[in-house]
């Protein structure tokens, strides 16, 4: 019976003390919140797949994946002086995913070769993810003569091609700093 009862006293003391707290919230004034700090910032993951299939054009010269006479994948090109050509990354498709990417607003007023005091400004800092996993990601580097293929007088040379499989380790941060005077 000693047991039981000890055994009653234990659920019981074990119980009281698993009860919730109730504390009263209560306004802070400007006094008190100027002592306290906090961090502002976005924790980004995620999963992305870009044209495992095949891109939503058809036509001519773009297809499903599977059709080796066509292209799929999707495409980014940009024009590196106004009259210039083309870069492109062209073809991209595949999975990828990451889980830690963070972004917040840092005030750069030091460092960099004593740069920073001077520059004393908020830039966007990513915190790049510890691991980023690569499914059957591919991609060309090429330089060309239209932004799209469809455009007259199309002519692209591709200087080289992107397969990756597995993960990459990145650390450390970028930041983004902004163009122009404040």
């Amino acid at each position: 019976m000693k047991a039981i009862l000890r055994a009653m006293l234990l659920a019981f003391t074990v119980s009281l003390h698993s009860l919730p707290a109730f504390a009263e919230l209560a306004r802070l004034g400007d006094e008190a919140l100027s002592g306290i700090s906090g961090q502002g910032g976005i924790y980004l993951s995620g999963d992305i797949s870009i044209n495992e299939m095949g891109g939503p054009v058809e036509n001519s010269y773009f297809g499903r994946c599977d059709d080796g006479d066509k292209k799929c994948g999707a495409r980014f090109a940009y024009r590196l002086k106004e009259n210039g050509g083309w870069m492109v990354l062209d073809d991209i498709r595949g999975n990828f995913a990451f889980e830690g990417l963070t972004l917040r607003v840092r005030k750069v007023d030091s460092g960099f070769g004593g740069d920073g005091e001077q520059f004393n400004r908020d830039v966007l800092e990513l915190g790049l993810p510890n691991t980023v996993r690569f499914n059957d990601v591919q991609f060309k580097i090429s330089a060309s003569s239209t932004a799209r293929p469809t455009d007259p007088g199309f002519q692209q040379t591709d200087i080289f091609s992107v397969d990756m499989r597995g993960e990459v380790v990145m650390e450390g941060n970028l930041l983004v700093f902004p163009a122009g005077n404040p």
